[in-house]
């Protein structure tokens, strides 16, 4: 099942933000990774509230208490609060893409490996591996659904995939120019959606259309 993604409001670009890589959302505020920071925006305003100076090159996640962000071999666990890392784990090899939290596990996205691996949090063991026919940027859960982003050959889009198989169940198709780089649900409505030239998307989540767009 195919459909055109609808973009309802755009972030940005930010100042010192050349790219977005990990996007995820504590249920206040939205954090996205910009290379040497990550950056706690305010979802109404649009502002940028504070940064925490950390690698952050890659997937971004939070497990309702700490964030998790990729960079280069590692997963570090940080304090919101301060960003104090609480502990580091080894990232799968591979060029790894974007993070998220789920079911008490890691989820790990590799771009041009096409897959996303299940990772334990405490060890970093990948305890699975479900495989894409497409590179793999961000990636999200929302009510028991895996969605994904793809960006390749100058086409993206929004996917959701059966997480025992793989499969493609539906996908939401950026319009031409604009790719998806991380991705995050708020849990209902919105998908969060790192894209280029630092910006940061909000693309509606099918099914849900009492959001007014802006």
């Amino acid at each position: 099942m195919k459909h055109m993604a609808e973009i309802i409001r755009e972030y940005g670009p930010f100042h010192g933000v050349e790219d977005v890589h990990g996007v995820t959302f504590d249920g206040h505020q939205v954090w996205f990774a910009s290379g040497d920071r990550l950056n706690a925006l305010d979802p109404n305003s649009g502002t940028v509230l504070r940064a925490l100076e950390i690698p952050a090159d890659a997937g971004t996640a939070f497990d309702g208490t700490h964030l998790y962000q990729i960079a280069g071999p590692v997963i570090r666990r940080i304090d919101p609060q301060n960003g104090k890392v609480l502990g580091t784990i080894p990232a799968p090899e591979g060029g790894n893409s974007g993070l998220a939290w789920a079911e008490g596990m890691l989820w790990v996205g590799q771009h041009r490996g096409c897959r996303i691996h299940q990772v334990d949090p405490d060890s970093g063991a990948v305890l699975r591996v479900i495989e894409s026919d497409r590179f793999v940027t961000g990636v999200t859960w929302v009510d028991g659904e895996l969605w994904h982003g793809t960006w390749q050959e100058g086409k993206s889009d929004i996917r959701r995939i059966d997480s025992g198989t793989g499969k493609v169940l539906e996908q939401l198709e950026m319009p031409a120019g604009v790719g998806v780089s991380g991705l995050e649900s708020d849990g209902d409505e919105r998908f969060f959606c790192g894209s280029g030239g630092g910006k940061l998307k909000v693309v509606r989540r099918p099914g849900k259309a009492n959001i007014p767009a802006k």
